[in-house]
């Protein structure tokens, strides 16, 4: 039997304001391992056992939507056994946790693209969302074979191909047509391993997201972790331009 997600501590203390959509770079998982004499193999498999508990932080914490980082466009110019590597877990971690997933309330989606992925994995993904479409508990953005770039050059040519006029298009056109149309933008964007580069993620939807840098690899990312990162966020003035 799956298990459900844990129960919220009551001892402990409420946080007093929280994003409504927080989005993660889990950044690290190569040098986790290393530090531990691992295969980089071994740090990418902690790192996707470890979001099982982020993801129970962020229902605990009143979080409603949850976007991460997993495969990027770039990644694609990783060695090849290590992309045929993450493409084992990944499909693995599916078929292992999609069941208490669904369970819990949470709602899968895709940022990105499927072509280019083996069919099997591909149309596992496909089954997921259709699974939990209906789940409205936390929303999980996969971001997998995704670019923030290549995200804005598709939102462009569809606008172009429904013969959208240029004086028609605006800001919310352009959102309207982004892998993330319909939700809302991040409010805070954490990237662990104490990185400082935006790395592609999220670029248009993240133009006033709050940025928190975690100073600890994403195998090592916990619920406190996650705790500390949203006390830093309510503590910031929001001014979105303004004073």
């Amino acid at each position: 039997m799956q298990p459900t997600f844990a129960t919220p501590n009551p001892d402990t203390p409420a946080l007093e304001t929280v994003p409504a959509h927080v989005a993660i770079v889990m950044d690290g998982n190569g040098r986790w391992a290393k530090q531990r004499g691992l295969p980089r193999l071994a740090g990418h498999r902690a790192g996707t056992e470890n979001l099982r508990r982020v993801i129970e932080a962020c229902v605990e914490f009143g979080v409603r939507t949850l976007t991460i980082y997993a495969f990027s466009t770039e990644n694609w110019r990783r060695p090849a056994e290590e992309v045929e590597g993450l493409m084992m877990i990944f499909d693995d971690a599916i078929g292992r946790e999609l069941d208490s997933l669904h369970r819990n309330g949470v709602q899968l989606r895709h940022l990105g693209k499927l072509e280019g992925l083996r069919p099997g994995f591909a149309n596992k993904v496909r089954q997921a969302i259709e699974l939990t479409r209906n789940n409205n508990r936390l929303i999980l953005n996969v971001a997998f074979n995704y670019g923030g770039r290549a995200e804005i050059v598709e939102a462009v040519r569809r606008i172009i191909a429904e013969g959208v006029p240029p004086e028609a298009v605006t800001e919310e056109v352009i959102s309207d047509h982004l892998y993330t149309a319909g939700q809302s933008d991040p409010d805070l964007i954490i990237r662990t391993s104490g990185e400082m580069r935006v790395s592609n993620f999220l670029i248009w939807q993240g133009h006033y997201a709050e940025y928190y840098l975690a100073p600890v690899y994403w195998p090592d990312f916990d619920k406190e972790q996650l705790r500390l990162a949203i006390e830093h966020y309510a503590k910031r003035h929001r001014r979105f331009g303004g004073l």
